[in-house]
């Protein structure tokens, strides 16, 4: 892939806590800024249960439709951590030790800790690549295009830095945010005359509330900070006549 080419990616979110809303997910928030940052768009983001044949299936699917698949959760030392197990079926591939893996846990921890729960965590599909954790020590693998990546927030983001040599991102995704005192019926119209005139340009508009007042924050997304420019003028324009207030949003 070179820097004109489009990448894209699909975030599939593996866990029953996250479903019932007992965990709160920060990780698709974590990984889409990131991968905006290095030039992969997020394209679509799945949340699923700890069932072995819902986690083949929708695997197989995304990593079939897009660049890069990354899962999140079901790689710990738990009965319910099936991720690994079910990645080797999706590709047919034998369900594991991984040598090196083993040899991490087993240096990390300490003489007798390393037990047959935290030993769960080094069986990967045959031939996995390490990705390595800076945090917990018990590492993540790739097969392919898909990365999978552990739960916890903290621990996922400590390993993001190892992975950037082995994502190769199209031209990185800018961004322009205009924050207005105004509702978004106020900007409606005006706001799809600029896009209508600006198709290869990604316009979103979001409402806040901020000091108990109605706000919109419009967000300008591209490549190409020239079409960037051109878009922010347009807006700034209609929202000068409408004598709309522009506001910093904390």
């Amino acid at each position: 892939m070179n820097k004109n080419t489009k990448v894209n990616a699909a975030i599939l979110i593996i866990g029953n806590e996250i479903l019932s809303g007992r965990t709160q997910d920060t990780n698709t928030s974590t990984l889409g800024t990131w991968l905006n940052s290095i030039g992969v768009k997020v394209e679509e983001v799945r949340i699923i249960p700890d069932i072995e044949k819902a986690i083949i299936d929708t695997l197989n699917l995304l990593r079939t439709n897009y660049d890069y698949v990354f899962t999140t959760g079901g790689i710990g030392p738990t009965h319910d951590d099936i991720t690994a197990e079910s990645v080797s079926k999706a590709f047919g591939l034998k369900y594991e030790i991984h040598k090196e893996a083993y040899k991490i846990l087993e240096a990390y921890y300490k003489s007798g800790e390393f037990n047959e729960g935290r030993q769960k965590m080094v069986w990967m599909p045959k031939n996995a690549n390490l990705i390595l954790n800076p945090t917990s020590g018990a590492p993540g693998f790739n097969v392919e295009n898909v990365f999978c990546l552990p739960g916890v927030p903290s621990i996922l983001k400590s390993m993001l830095g190892g992975l950037k040599n082995d994502i190769v991102g199209g031209e990185s995704i800018l961004s322009h945010t205009i924050n207005l005192r105004t509702v978004e019926s106020e900007i409606a119209s005006s706001l799809t005359k600029v896009q209508n005139k600006n198709k290869d340009v990604e316009i979103g508009s979001y409402p806040f509330f901020q000091a108990g007042k109605l706000g919109v924050s419009i967000v300008i997304r591209s490549e190409d900070q020239n079409k960037i420019n051109i878009c922010n003028s347009q807006i700034l324009d209609f929202v000068k006549n409408k004598k709309i207030k522009i506001v910093e949003k904390n």
